[in-house]
């Protein structure tokens, strides 16, 4: 892999995964540079309380991305609840009513692929716990786009599904219990990861 820095970190999970990132969010340093893009699966009639509850615990500003919203980085944007989250051209953050995927929107294939799609290798991808097989597709779009791939390990997690569905399909370059992803994206902001 190439030296250059990664430009995002996306992020999914379902059943068990806010949890996980309640240990990795507080720890991104506030020098990050890439964007961190979260879908984690909600309910889709009721507000997303994830903003709020992430607000005061992250040193990076946390917020539900707009239509068309340019890129920050050292943001985290999370799905809004019924919503499709998607990298545009820009790069810029789109919203999609599209159908549900795996019976889920927002869903984390969609934001893996597309988000492969722009980044390419300066991509990581990041799978939590979860109870079905959302995300896996999406993972695998990362890797053969030459980002990198990590999935929380099946035995750290409340869902195993979701990461074995991933393991299923793809060798990942990380499995790892939700404080050693933190550790190793708190290292993003100065080196590349191999």
């Amino acid at each position: 892999m190439s030296a250059q820095p990664f430009g995002a970190v996306v992020i999914g999970g379902s059943a068990g995964s806010i949890e996980a990132l309640g240990e990795v969010l507080p720890v991104l340093p506030p020098t990050l540079q890439a964007a961190v893009l979260v879908v984690l699966h909600l309910p889709r009639e009721r507000p997303s309380l994830l903003c709020s509850i992430f607000r005061h615990r992250c040193a990076l500003p946390v917020c539900e991305p707009q239509d068309k919203e340019p890129v920050a980085p050292g943001t985290v944007y999370f799905a809004p609840p019924d919503y499709h989250l998607l990298v545009d051209a820009g790069p810029q953050l789109a919203l999609s009513i599209d159908p549900p995927v795996h019976f889920s929107r927002p869903s984390i294939d969609v934001l893996f692929e597309s988000a492969a799609d722009w980044y390419g290798p300066r991509l990581m991808a990041v799978l939590l716990s979860g109870a079905n097989g959302d995300g896996a597709h999406g993972l695998l779009a990362v890797q053969r786009a030459g980002g990198a791939t990590v999935v929380q390990s099946p035995e750290s997690a409340v869902a195993p599904a979701m990461p074995q569905a991933a393991m299923a399909l793809l060798q990942p370059q990380h499995v790892l219990p939700p404080p050693r992803i933190a550790s190793l994206l708190t290292t993003l902001h100065s080196r590349r990861l191999l």
